[in-house]
């Protein structure tokens, strides 16, 4: 269970960084105000886009193999911003708040990679093991 809300927490906060670097990808929050509750919605876009990945990318990437193979894996940015649109379209059709991509070519393409970036370095920074995390 930790493990899941550490990870949860970490793609929230790439998410983040994401949208203060990336123009044309943002929040949307609505309504709400409140600091807790923005910091809410953006954990719970990370969730959303925690089973985005868990379920629709391993069936995507099983179908593209030949792309795979085809472009040298550079499909797997493709895929990566897929998923990112997918988790725009799903936060903005169920909820009231949610992740905003404007444009598909650029920002979700940017936003995947700096995502991927940014996931990649709190892996590194971070053991593997939550139970070692705090010893």
């Amino acid at each position: 269970m930790r493990d899941f809300v550490l990870r949860t927490l970490l793609t929230g906060f790439s998410l983040w960084i994401a949208t203060l670097i990336v123009s044309g990808l943002y929040f949307d929050f609505g309504d709400v105000h409140s600091w807790w509750a923005k910091c809410g919605i953006v954990v719970l876009v990370a969730v959303v886009f925690g089973l985005v990945n868990a379920v629709v990318k391993p069936i995507v990437q099983i179908l593209s193999i030949p792309l795979y193979i085809l472009t040298l894996g550079l499909i797997h940015i493709i895929i990566n911003a897929l998923m990112l649109e997918l988790t725009s379209w799903l936060t903005r059709n169920v909820f009231p708040w949610g992740l905003e991509v404007e444009r598909f070519w650029w920002t979700a393409i940017f936003g995947a990679l700096v995502i991927s970036v940014v996931g990649w370095l709190t892996a590194i920074l971070l053991p593997d093991d939550v139970d070692t995390l705090y010893s």
